[in-house]
């Protein structure tokens, strides 16, 4: 009996041990596997052709090429795509900062303070979140203009008209109308003032939120093509993704080799971004749709 006993467990234990290898829906593996392959390869395939010359990429070769350097050297001094960044990561950093600060404060505004008319200015920012850019930006363009910003004051120009943010407003609003009434009353029985209220008990309860927020702020002002391309009229003073347009030969002929780089370039800080806050965005639309 002894023996049975002993053989039964030693094949309990080989049968336990071939499902800790072999997943049990081991199908679905393999499924989210080959779907993890197709999203990928076209990243791993424009890494690859950044470092090819144009035979190479015509050959539709799938191993590195040898013109990393050239195509290096094309893009960062030939096309000055260095600049280009630059001016966009400080776009970039200021609308993001003051779309978050100004976010804040709509958020405190909206849920701790009376005001006339405070539902009504809120179903105005709800009107204006589904009111996409384009559609007003013909009206900004006139405004701009007649502002002399696009020709003197690029800066103005391409950050201003994004400080406000609808988003922003509603996601603060929404958080920090879930957020205990007691930490207000007594904030209020200490002297807080609505800024300390802010600084000193909102702000530590919101980073997820921050974080999700300035996740998509930066990756949307980062992206931004038509307006600049609209506003700007001084080259130097151009934003990155407008700036891809310089690879592109006046004749038409297209590069790819600079152009992917190029593109593989750009996308770098918003992924820096992305990974760097990843656990603050997951978490604050986490809290949001929990709540």
């Amino acid at each position: 009996m002894s023996t049975l006993s002993a053989q039964a467990v030693d094949t309990q234990a080989a049968a336990v041990s071939r499902r800790s290898i072999i997943p049990q829906r081991w199908y679905i593996h393999v499924f989210l596997w080959v779907v993890c392959l197709i999203l990928t390869f076209p990243v791993y395939y424009s890494v690859i052709v950044s470092t090819q010359t144009s035979s190479e990429v015509y050959r539709y070769q799938f191993f590195p090429g040898m013109a990393l350097a050239d195509n290096w050297d094309f893009v960062m001094n030939t096309a000055q795509l260095g600049q280009y960044m630059i001016n966009s990561a400080v776009v970039t950093v200021a609308v993001t900062v003051g779309k978050t600060l100004l976010s804040l404060l709509a958020g405190l505004a909206f849920v701790y303070f009376r005001f006339p008319g405070k539902w009504i200015v809120f179903g105005f920012v709800l009107v204006t979140l589904m009111m996409p850019t384009e559609i007003l930006i013909l009206a900004l363009v006139r405004l701009v203009n007649s502002f002399g910003w696009g020709r003197d004051m690029p800066f103005l120009a391409l950050t201003v008209p994004f400080l406000a943010s609808a988003t922003g407003s509603f996601l603060f609003r929404q958080h920090f109308a879930n957020i205990p009434a007691e930490l207000s009353e007594a904030a209020q029985l200490d002297g807080a003032h609505p800024l300390q209220f802010l600084i000193y008990v909102l702000v530590p309860m919101s980073w997820n939120t921050i974080g999700a927020l300035v996740v998509i702020q930066f990756v949307y002002v980062w992206n931004m093509y038509l307006w600049p391309a609209l506003i700007v009229q001084s080259q130097a003073n151009q934003v990155v993704q407008v700036g891809l347009r310089t690879l592109i030969g006046a004749d038409q002929a297209v590069s790819y080799g600079p152009l992917m780089l190029g593109a593989v370039i750009a996308s770098i800080p918003p992924l820096i971004i992305f990974i760097l806050l990843q656990k603050q965005f997951m978490s604050g639309f986490a809290l949001t749709r929990d709540k």
